[in-house]
């Protein structure tokens, strides 16, 4: 059967007819497969949803349990069938809980990875390679100018900085779902072991992170701290709060924010981080490229970031490549636009 008759792009999403089912869908279908929680992959209101228990228990938690009709679980490696394809599930190493969806149909395979990375991360299951066809990657940070480096080198940055600046707060951007997580167990691993400050828009989320067995050392909500207490602390928060009202109760704060995006200098001047920290929870050039190649799939489909360019090196690279132009997918997690009642009440 021909790639394009198993999973075809349509206005809800990935569709796959034999299966009857869509891939992350942006519009309310029948039946969801949903790669990882961030809210642009993982919408309310499906009929039925099939993800891993970390997916769907971060869904309930961000939508309330009639996110959908039913629910599923399934566990990496498990098999299931769906119509007339068959379905697994791989890490992606995004986040906790996300998943690469391998699709076969007769014998040919379709891996739609999702949003993944391939560096290493305590906070999630590390990315593997699965052998396929036909390899649908995301593209992000699709451009040879964006390799993110070693991320607890920038961490080590951070650490510095607090360090030099004892009397100051350090307040660190960081999306909600993944990145905050990330963000701390690094800091622990470099060794810093006093309470680190979270925004409430944080606390559900990590301490779910918590109960998987995540290891965050002590964590304290920053609501009802005192200023002058906050004095050479650091605080994680989502990155819109950083550049809101809120920040005035903190000592002279220094802002950070943990992002590929800050590999671009003119993003950071544009939103006013004193301290860029390069940290990404998606494959960068380098790690794009090199498991594109690893697959070993003959076709690749690009998806939701620079196509083109991807695109343009897998044909030079002898692969068959073509942009799916799905619309509705963000860079990160969307989540992190607090109202300024929810910035207000943190």
């Amino acid at each position: 059967m021909r790639p394009h008759d198993i999973l075809i792009p349509a206005a809800a999403g990935l569709c796959c007819k034999p299966g009857g089912f869509h891939i992350d869908p942006v519009r309310t279908v029948e039946r969801a497969l949903i790669t990882h929680g961030h809210s642009d992959h993982a919408r309310p209101g499906h009929g039925a949803v099939l993800a891993t228990q970390e997916t769907l228990d971060l869904m309930r938690l961000r939508y309330g349990d009639n996110f959908a009709r039913s629910t599923q679980a399934i566990g990496y490696g498990e098999e299931i069938r769906l119509g007339d394809v068959r379905v697994r599930f791989h890490p992606a190493g995004h986040v906790l809980g996300s998943a690469q969806v391998a699709v076969t149909c007769e014998k040919t395979c379709i891996v739609a990875a999702g949003d993944y990375k391939d560096a290493p991360d305590p906070t999630c299951t590390p990315f593997e390679i699965v052998p396929c066809d036909v390899f649908i990657t995301e593209a992000t940070f699709g451009l040879p100018v964006f390799r993110h480096g070693n991320a607890s080198a920038e961490v080590n940055k951070l650490l510095s900085s607090v360090a030099l600046f004892p009397e100051r707060a350090h307040l660190v951007g960081a999306y909600s779902l993944g990145k905050a997580q990330r963000v701390i167990a690094l800091i622990r691993q470099a060794g810093y072991d006093a309470p680190i400050y979270l925004h409430g828009a944080m606390e559900t989320i990590t301490s779910y992170y918590q109960s998987r067995g995540v290891e965050l050392g002590e964590l304290r909500p920053v609501k009802g701290v005192r200023k002058a207490d906050l004095a050479g602390t650091i605080t994680l928060a989502p990155p819109s709060a950083t550049s809101d009202i809120w920040t005035r109760r903190f000592p002279d704060p220094v802002t950070a924010f943990a992002s590929g995006w800050m590999r671009v200098r003119a993003r950071a001047r544009q939103r006013g981080v004193e301290l860029p920290l390069v940290i990404s929870d998606h494959a960068d050039w380098d790690g794009l490229t090199s498991t594109i190649a690893a697959t070993g799939a003959g076709e690749i489909w690009v998806t939701h970031g620079q196509e083109d360019a991807l695109v343009h090196w897998c044909t030079t690279q002898g692969l068959v490549a073509r942009p799916l132009a799905l619309v509705g997918y963000g860079d990160e997690d969307g989540d992190e636009a607090l109202s300024a009642s929810e910035s207000a009440e943190a």
